[in-house]
């Protein structure tokens, strides 16, 4: 993926440098999605980094000022829609409430519709995931829907799986252009 910059970020590749960081927000992971893809140890994480460094559905969102990894964006590609991805974000919990979760899907938003010809963006989000419901609706997402006892990231104590609800939120490309007309 080209290198994008915001005032604050860059989104990138990741490199080996991520490491660290990546195992310091994959460890403990905070919602269940991403239980999946949890890291334990730094060994783990630096081969993580190097599967992810080709990889250009993986972004990685570091601050422009120290290069340092605060979190991810990831982009998919329908395989029956080429003309629409799922997106989603982790972000590691020490840089919350700065606005870099908006600031860098903002400029990735951009970069899909622009540059790489996506007609439609949507993102799952579990029904108590309620900062990601936040910041879907900040970034001019819509609800379109809440399918229940959707998928299973964890169990209960007894093995049996805890089905989440999850929402679906989309942006099509035609909004996104008439959100940004009525901000001007």
């Amino acid at each position: 993926m080209q290198t994008l910059e915001t005032n604050r970020l860059i989104l990138r590749n990741f490199t080996a440098t991520d490491a660290a960081g990546l195992l310091e927000y994959t460890a403990n992971p905070r919602v269940n999605c991403f239980m999946d893809h949890q890291i334990s140890t730094l060994e783990e994480a630096t081969a993580e980094v190097e599967k992810r460094s080709s990889d250009d559905s993986q972004i990685a969102v570091c601050l422009k000022d120290s290069n340092e990894l605060i979190g991810e964006l990831f982009g998919m590609k329908e395989e029956r829609d080429s003309d629409t991805y799922g997106i989603g974000w982790n972000f590691n919990a020490r840089f919350e409430g700065k606005g870099y979760a908006s600031e860098s899907a903002n400029a990735f938003i951009e970069y899909l519709f622009t540059q790489q010809e996506v007609r439609r963006l949507y993102a799952y989000v579990e029904d108590d995931n309620f900062r990601s419901q936040k910041l879907c609706e900040k970034l001019g997402f819509r609800q379109e829907g809440c399918f229940m006892e959707f998928v299973s990231f964890v169990k209960y104590e007894d093995g049996t799986p805890k089905y989440e609800n999850t929402y679906q939120y989309a942006l099509l490309k035609k909004e996104w252009l008439s959100q940004r007309a009525n901000q001007k």
